[in-house]
């Protein structure tokens, strides 16, 4: 068993930058993001209209991650497959369906901006933003966002546990659980980006071991040996 990725060496490189784009995106979006998570539709969208270009930028980085966010999940998903097939591919399932449903859940903030610049009145947009969210499909990807990255993320840490330095797996494995606090229960910006950082750290040293051609992982090597005697 190996880390070593089957791609060609323009593809490697390629991917090697790809990889952790998507969660520094999402950091930077969390440390711009004008609201906080917990806000209600009215307060989001006064503050969305105090802050405008902040607002713009969350989706163009919401943009970004959309692009790359998957393609990361595969590539660190495949690092954790050849460590651990049973909890890798688990794993990377469930982070690559969560970070899937990205469309739904910046398609609220595009209203909120929307509403804003189309001059609406501030009542009419939030009850817009309220009609959105209370929709069962984004009810349903919200439900699988929230439960798919964080889960996932730390089952993708566990299952690298052994085939990276063991601080890019911790930094997977606490990033998410981080960020749902910092999110939801104790709001803060700060932490909340410091916590994507974590998971930048994690999807790039993975990326960086993965793609590292003919290298073979500490749990490989620990096997190979029991099976040599």
């Amino acid at each position: 068993m190996t880390t070593s990725l089957p791609l060609t060496p323009a593809w490697r490189r390629t991917a090697l930058i790809v990889t952790p784009i998507g969660p520094l995106a999402i950091a930077a979006l969390r440390w711009l993001l004008p609201y906080d998570t917990t806000d209600e539709p009215a307060t989001v969208i006064a503050k969305v209209a105090a802050h405008p270009g902040a607002q713009s930028a969350v989706l163009w980085l919401g943009l970004l991650a959309l692009f790359t966010l998957p393609l990361g999940v595969l590539v660190v998903g495949a690092v954790a497959v050849r460590a651990r097939p049973v909890l890798g591919t688990v794993a990377a399932v469930l982070a690559w369906f969560a970070f899937a449903t990205l469309p739904f859940l910046v398609g609220p903030d595009q209203i909120a901006l929307a509403g804003v610049e189309a001059g609406l009145p501030n009542a009419t947009t939030a009850a817009l933003l309220t009609a959105s969210v209370v929709h069962p499909v984004s009810t349903a990807a919200t439900v699988l966002w929230v439960a798919g990255h964080i889960l996932g993320l730390v089952l993708l840490g566990v299952a690298l546990w052994g085939a990276v330095p063991w601080w890019a797996a911790t930094a997977l494995i606490v990033s998410q659980p981080l960020h749902f606090v910092v999110a939801v229960i104790a709001p803060n910006h700060l932490l909340d980006g410091l916590a994507w950082l974590l998971t930048t750290v994690g999807f790039a040293v993975t990326a960086a071991v993965g793609l590292r051609s003919g290298s073979a992982t500490p749990v490989a090597r620990r096997s190979t040996a029991a099976v040599g005697g």
